[in-house]
């Protein structure tokens, strides 16, 4: 099928590594001159170099900056004012008990995770409308639709920009500007591993024998991959799914009815 967005621009954050790439790829391969943000500036020129060498004819840009900070965004908007297409996402804080966590830590994940996401849509949404094209896609997570107990955190603040594009989106579709949210579970990520490594060490376990209690635990029988998450999201991004908006597409392998 072809997506319809060949020569668009878009801007995908966080997207160096793990679903965020995913999502870069996805959209590179259908034509797409994306702009990629990451915080380690030689892994977002590993990526920027594989990305240009699989799609010469896509203008790929990096910017290493940190997105959930105003100067990171600005950096970002600088290199690509005027995206068709905008992929939010960032890492979420760390697990935890909400007694220890202060107001400072609570704003932090509140700019990481709503309110930066909220200030990329602002500065964008308005020239998506004035050219009567645009696809906003937040990551957010499982958690959405099922909390996750030591994230709170991350619950509340994904939850809280999830409520707030319920509105928007109503309001800008009717200029093919659409919004909408993709949710992922257990995915192959750096992260997801990193957790797995922890949870296993604290219980006295390995990795191996972690990941694969996870693998067994999902439906599936497998985790996800960045790059069906990314087809995903260029599948939103498409001019196919025009009449696709407010909506929170759940990809957790059928996870969900298991955790009610």
């Amino acid at each position: 099928m072809d997506l319809g967005i060949a020569g668009r621009r878009a801007l995908i954050c966080a997207s160096s590594k793990g679903l965020g790439r995913g999502c870069a790829e996805a959209l590179a391969a259908e034509g797409v001159h994306v702009t990629l943000n990451g915080r380690d500036a030689a892994v977002l020129a590993e990526t920027a170099k594989a990305i240009r060498s699989a799609n010469p004819k896509v203008e790929v840009i990096e910017v290493a900056c940190d997105i959930t900070t105003p100067e990171g965004r600005d950096q970002a908007l600088a290199a690509c004012p005027e995206p068709d297409i905008l992929v939010n996402n960032a890492g979420g804080p760390a697990p935890g008990d909400f007694r220890n966590w202060s107001r400072d830590d609570w704003l932090k994940a509140l700019d990481a995770l709503m309110l930066g996401p909220i200030e990329l849509i602002r500065r964008t949404v308005d020239g998506m409308i004035d050219r009567k094209f645009g696809r906003i896609v937040n990551i957010t997570s499982s958690s959405v639709k099922a909390p996750i107990l030591f994230l709170g955190m991350s619950n509340g603040a994904r939850s809280g920009l999830t409520g707030f594009v319920a509105g928007l989106s109503r309001q800008t579709v009717r200029h093919n500007v659409t919004i909408n949210g993709l949710l992922p579970g257990s995915f192959e990520t750096d992260r997801l591993r990193g957790m797995i490594t922890r949870n296993a060490e604290a219980a006295g376990s390995n990795f191996e024998t972690a990941v694969a209690a996870v693998r067994e635990q999902n439906p599936s029988g497998r985790l996800g991959s960045p790059e069906e998450f990314g087809k995903a999201c260029a599948f939103l991004c498409s001019v196919h799914a025009g009449y696709i908006t407010g909506q929170n597409l759940l990809m957790d392998g059928g996870q969900y009815l298991l955790t009610q």
